[in-house]
């Protein structure tokens, strides 16, 4: 009852993903790899959720631990089933293992990758950036290795923030997107609290949020909660990986499951 997530939920990603596919690759063979974890399992359930009565097209659902030195083998045993399309649901260094793994044999799938493991710097470098081109994911925070954003006040002002507080950071890093915008509505919050600093009333008003814009959220994307819904993004945008950055492509989605 303390507890409040902040970015998409796994299973609306996944949803997003399978009706994508089902628009784009009628009729194809799907195959999907994910942590062995809770994480893991949401994605997988999301997943199937949205292919809904197409959900036979997935005919190879494999999972790996978290300790696994590599993904290699489950990657071979994806491919060896037939698979036109590739969900890529696992966390950066196995995916980016992944991604290299595909490259290494000449498989040439429609390959989704979940938002988690879309940093350029974090998973695709690591895994070659050739190797990457073509990617699909989901995006709800703007890319700061997209040149689009550079002139926009919010990126303005987190690359500024960026150079005074942690120097030397690698600014190409998803990771302190994320953070600096998650910060940024744990203030809204505290904010919004005034003096009245108990938990209860930090939960009252993280779940009453109404069309918030944290900084560096996508535009069109919005926070919102309610004391039913602690989804506070449940919004986003498709992109795929030219090589260099994501290209953002066709309206924001929602993936509302509530």
């Amino acid at each position: 009852p303390w507890t409040m997530g902040w970015q998409p939920d796994y299973v609306s990603e996944a949803t997003i993903y399978a009706k994508h596919i089902q628009e784009n690759h009628k009729g194809a063979k799907i195959g999907m790899l994910y942590q062995n974890d809770d994480a893991g399992k949401d994605y997988l359930h999301g997943f199937q959720k949205g292919l809904g009565a197409d959900a036979k097209q997935l005919v190879a659902a494999m999972s790996y631990e978290a300790t696994d030195p590599t993904v290699d083998s489950q990657v071979i045993q994806i491919k060896s089933s037939g698979v036109d399309v590739f969900f890529n649901a696992c966390a950066p260094k196995a995916a980016a293992q992944a991604i290299r793994k595909v490259a290494d044999l000449g498989w040439k799938p429609a390959h989704y990758l979940a938002n988690v493991s879309a940093s350029v710097a974090s998973t695709l470098k690591p895994a070659g950036l050739e190797n990457s081109k073509g990617i699909l994911t989901a995006y709800y925070l703007k890319d700061p290795t997209d040149p689009q954003w550079e002139t926009t006040p919010d990126f303005v002002e987190w690359k500024a923030f960026m150079t005074k507080y942690m120097p030397g950071a690698n600014m190409a890093d998803a990771s302190y997107v994320y953070a600096y915008s998650v910060s940024t509505t744990m203030r809204h919050v505290l904010t919004r609290c005034g003096d009245e600093l108990t938990r209860a009333n930090l939960m009252k008003q993280a779940a009453s949020m109404k069309d918030f814009v944290a900084p560096l959220l996508l535009p069109g994307v919005k926070i919102n909660t309610s004391p039913t819904d602690f989804y506070p993004i449940q919004s986003l945008c498709l992109a795929r990986f030219d090589g260099e950055t994501w290209k953002l492509f066709g309206d924001v989605i929602s993936g509302d499951t509530a």
